[in-house]
């Protein structure tokens, strides 16, 4: 059965189609023209939920971070931005070592500096990106409530939060009438799942969070590319995506591989299609270094899988 086109990005009023474009490559394995080119395809493609983050790229030898909504800005304005096109970023991860948490003053000083670096008015979704536990949540939210009421953001998710922290999120907003968070984006794929389906999906559907999964091709290791320890060199992200390499990992490779064969379809089509489909999840982010990449991300918002297909992923990757 076809899945709807949008999907209710939890209570937001927010919509987004079920692949979300991850911009952690813009500026560190991709470059602009090549980041412009993937947009391009990605709108093209029916897409309209980019997500970014602004310590995007700080790992990066001779990067400070703001690069990826540097590239995503420069974007938006040679293309002009795409009608219903909604834009993510997040907060604190550390850019330097004054610079990071989820305190008040470094919230309001951080929507400064990706506002400008985004060159817009207002961030469609902006994302507590790890807890602070150093910070009280109801300073966290109240930051959070003054960005909204000045218009700077719409709507509030989290990222990375373990379940309890995130319940005690939502209790704290409820009481304080603060603005709760609308989405949580988890660590799930075919590879990791026990973290989401133990604990995180009960929360996020009691609370009615939106999902929006990241690593979704766990590294790229889904792909099907990383066979060998040798084959660690073939990205940035090669060393990840080679530690996979288990006896369970390997499982996964060969059911992957099967139902590729079987339907002439790319491993990580498959993978993001099954991902898209389970229950609670509103949107994979995914992200590519080429347009044929792309493109294979792409059909996955158009291929539904059999039941049998499914049991035999589920199986697999138990």
């Amino acid at each position: 059965m076809p899945r709807p086109d949008r999907r209710p990005l939890g209570t937001s009023g927010l919509s987004t189609g079920p692949l979300a474009l991850g911009g952690n490559v813009f500026g560190w394995t991709v470059d602009e023209p090549r980041s412009f080119e993937l947009l391009d395809a990605f709108v093209r493609g029916g897409g309209n939920l980019v997500d970014t983050a602004d310590v995007y790229s700080v790992w990066a030898p001779g990067h400070h971070g703001g690069e990826s909504e540097t590239i995503l800005g420069h974007w938006l304005r040679e293309r002009g931005r795409p009608p219903g096109l909604l834009l993510a970023t997040k907060v604190g991860m550390e850019m330097a070592p004054d610079r990071k948490g989820l305190s008040r003053a470094h919230i309001l000083r951080s929507v400064e500096g990706s506002l400008a670096r985004l060159g817009v008015d207002r961030i469609d979704l902006y994302q507590a990106h790890e807890d602070d536990p150093a910070t009280p949540l109801d300073e966290t939210l109240a930051a959070f409530r003054d960005l909204r009421d000045r218009g700077q953001i719409g709507a509030v998710g989290a990222s990375n939060y373990a379940a309890p922290r995130l319940v005690e999120a939502m209790r704290v907003a409820a009481a304080r009438d603060l603005p709760p968070f609308v989405s949580l984006q988890p660590r799930y794929n075919l590879m990791d799942r026990s973290e989401f389906e133990a604990d995180l999906a009960g929360v996020c559907r009691e609370h009615r969070l939106g999902v929006l999964t990241y690593s979704s091709l766990a590294s790229g290791f889904l792909s099907g590319k990383y066979r060998a320890p040798s084959d660690s060199v073939k990205s940035a992200r090669g060393t990840r995506a080679v530690s996979r390499l288990t006896e369970r990992g390997l499982r996964i490779l060969s059911a992957l591989d099967q139902l590729s064969v079987e339907t002439s379809t790319p491993r990580s089509t498959i993978a993001l299609s099954w991902l898209m489909d389970r229950p609670g999840v509103t949107a994979a982010i995914a992200s590519a270094t080429s347009v044929a990449q792309m493109d294979e991300l792409l059909a996955a918002t158009r291929l539904s899988l059999d039941p049998l297909s499914v049991e035999r992923l589920d199986r697999a990757s138990a």
